[in-house]
This record gives structure tokens, sequence and C-alpha cells, in this order.
């Protein structure tokens, strides 16, 4: 068996990928990917084809030699990406008390140019810069009135997590088929002109109550749990200690690639909030079972 993208491939489903490759060689990388999802059913919990993951497994088994790919036919470049403009300039400095800040929110980010300009933030101020978020995702504004305060982003969850999954005490099994069920925070910016105390505690809070039913609505179920990894080698993960989520315990310095146990990334710290009392049931239930 091989494993790609959190899914089992025994050496028939190889094969019979290398069939489907063989009877469309003219086709394209992602019109292979999509009768790959459809020939294994491969889809998301809102029924949708597991397109970006499954070109993912894909290109990772032609890595591998075990299936062999037509030649890309064109090259997405990061570099071609224009992340400059005057609205994400830096702004005066911006200082307030909480209390004293007109209809605080959280808003979710909405294509076209809301979604250019929580690209442009996030590439400019923010320590890990811009990176595409495959799978289901979900931005948010943090604002004030018309005044844009910070950026969140929100994603997939990490495939395994030991300290994490020993908090929520599932199998391997279940792991697999619940794993959509856990949103993971991928960023979380303040614009660092912003002044106010206590703003970070108080935007996760309104995140947390907006994110199920806005996830729900895209994608077609509500999830049970959030997780966000901290640097420990930069923050303290304040904010979540005071927002009352819980720390678990930290990675091991490895990146989600790295097959040769190079520990060359930051120790992290790994932070967990329930966002349904009955997370556990929900993330432990048979998979046949209502969610």
């Amino acid at each position: 068996m091989y494993r790609y993208r959190g899914k089992s491939w025994s050496t028939s489903d190889i094969e019979r990928i290398r069939i489907l490759i063989a009877l469309a060689p003219t086709a394209r990388r992602a019109e292979l990917a999509r009768q790959v999802c459809e020939a294994f059913s491969w889809r998301r919990p809102d029924g949708e084809l597991k397109l970006m993951a499954c070109r993912d497994a894909m290109l990772r088994m032609c890595r591998d030699a075990l299936i062999e790919l037509p030649p890309a036919r064109s090259v997405y470049r990061m570099a071609r990406r224009t992340f400059a403009s005057e609205a994400s300039d830096a702004q005066p400095c911006f200082e307030a008390l909480l209390k004293d800040l007109p209809d605080l929110r959280v808003e979710l980010v909405a294509c076209g140019r809301p979604l250019a300009l929580w690209n442009e933030f996030i590439a400019r101020y923010h320590y890990l810069g811009y990176g595409i978020m495959p799978g289901a995702q979900l931005r948010y504004f943090i604002m004030t009135e018309d005044r844009v305060l910070g950026a969140m982003g929100f994603g997939g969850a990490a495939w395994k997590v030991a300290p994490r999954d020993r908090f929520i005490g599932w199998t391997a099994e279940q792991r697999q088929s619940r794993l959509h069920m856990i949103v993971n925070q991928t960023r979380f910016l303040i614009l660092p002109w912003v002044r106010c105390q206590n703003l970070a505690t108080k935007s996760l809070a309104l995140v947390m109550r907006r994110l199920p039913a806005d996830w729900e609505e895209r994608y077609g179920y509500r999830p049970a749990l959030m997780e966000t990894f901290v640097d420990v080698t930069r923050f303290h993960g304040t904010c979540y200690k005071a927002g009352n989520w819980t720390e678990v315990g930290r990675t091991q310095g490895r990146s989600r690639m790295d097959r040769y146990h190079a520990k060359d990334q930051p120790v992290k710290s790994i932070w967990l909030m329930p966002l349904r009392r009955d997370f556990r049931a929900a993330l432990v239930a048979p998979v046949s079972a209502s969610i």
C-alpha cells in the first residue's frame, strides 16, 4: 500500500491509474485528475471532487516513479503575482481601546478585489508570507467600520499530529474519515500599524462564532474543532491562552513533506478550540453516522 494526501492506494489502484493515463494520451493533467477522482469516487464531504488533492497525489506518484504523467503544459510562477498595490501600503499608527472600536467584526472575504487585498496584506506583513491554500478554505478581514485591522485565513487540518490525536482519542481510521471536521487557522495577522490591546483575542472569539455557519454554507457541513500552530521561537500564544484555547503539545520540527526526519522546521506549539460541545463524539463517530 502507498499513501498520498491521506488516502491509501494499493498496487492495483496504481495500475488502474496507469491504464486511465494510457487511455487518454492527449489529456491534460487536470483532466486526468478529474478522471481519477471519478474512478475512485474521491470527493469532499460536500460532494465535490477532490481535484487539488488528486493532482498533488498524482504528482507525488510520478516523482516516486509509480506513474508517468504527461508534461505540464504551463508553469505557474508565484513571482509573477503582484502584492504591492497602494491599497496595502503601510498606514499611520492607529491606536484605540477595544471598547471604543465601533462595529468591530470579522468579515468574510469575497472574490475579486477583496481577495487580492487580503493576499497583499498577508504577503507584505505576515512573517510566513503568501501561500496557496489547497482544499476547503475561508478568509476573513478584521474590521471596524470601513477600516481593516487584520486578516485571518483557515484551511484543512494537518494530517497527523500526535498530541492533537491523543487529545481527541480517535483511531487512525476515525482520523481518516473525520479529519475534514477540523479547521486549521493558517494565517493570523494584526496589521503592524494597529495598536489595540486584546484585539487578537477578541477577533478569535468573533471568528469562532461566525466560521462554523460560514463553513457549513460553503461546504455543506459544520466543523467540530479548530487548530493552530504557533512558532515558539517568535510567539508565546498569548492571545490563544487568553481566549481559553488548549495547548496540547508541540510539533517535532518536521514539515509535512519531511520523509527523512530532517527536522528542519521551527518547533510549534499546538492549540485547539472546540467549535461544538460534542466535538469528541463528532470526531470519533462511525463513518456512516450523521454529523
